[in-house]
């Protein structure tokens, strides 16, 4: 084995295992705010740790470039997922975990009825 396919097989690894603490999380944190924290830090990392290792170990320009797009995608697009499903949680009223009580936002707005059905 070259030095190449041990760093690339050892990224590609790192980021399965970021994949699989990120599952696990969705499993064993309390809430929904939690769990998008640490799904979308996870899941971002480890997508483009596979990336990298799948770019390290074929380093044709071809593959860079689109390698190099799926990771600009992911991480333009995870935290916004993420910012999503969070608001979506809060505007919903979902009940945060007795550790996660603090509430620095102001109460969500009722909605406003009297213009519409």
């Amino acid at each position: 084995m070259t030095a190449q396919s041990v760093l690339g097989y050892t990224l590609a690894g790192a980021g399965t295992a970021l994949i699989v603490v990120a599952a696990l999380g969705m499993v064993r944190l309390p809430d929904a705010y939690n769990r998008a924290n640490a799904v979308a830090k996870a899941a971002a990392l480890g997508v483009v740790c596979v990336l990298l290792g799948v770019l390290v170990l074929d380093p044709d320009p071809f593959t860079a470039v689109v390698l190099t797009a799926g990771a600009a995608a992911q991480l333009l697009t995870t935290p916004f997922a993420a910012y999503a499903v969070g608001r979506g949680a809060y505007r919903s009223n979902t009940p945060a975990a007795p550790s996660t009580r603090r509430d620095d936002l102001p109460a969500p707005p009722a909605p406003d009825r009297a213009d519409g059905p």
